[in-house]
């Protein structure tokens, strides 16, 4: 989900039936990502490419777009 608009990887993670979600400020500022459209997703705590069961939670961080 790395490199992704916030938003399509919540998406796209839920298409998957993943839906224990966090999300996280990348920057340790704590801001909401109140708008995931202007965020794109930065890192994640499970490792790309790995089957998790469907209710293991997965925070993705993510930086203000253009920040």
């Amino acid at each position: 989900m790395v490199g992704l608009v916030h938003q399509t990887a919540q998406d796209t993670m839920q298409a998957a039936g993943l839906y224990r979600l966090k999300e996280e400020d990348a920057t340790g500022q704590g801001r909401l990502l109140v708008v995931d459209r202007n965020w794109t997703t930065t890192a994640q705590n499970v490792e790309a490419g790995k089957e998790v069961p469907c209710d293991t939670e997965i925070v993705l961080a993510a930086r203000k777009t253009g920040e």
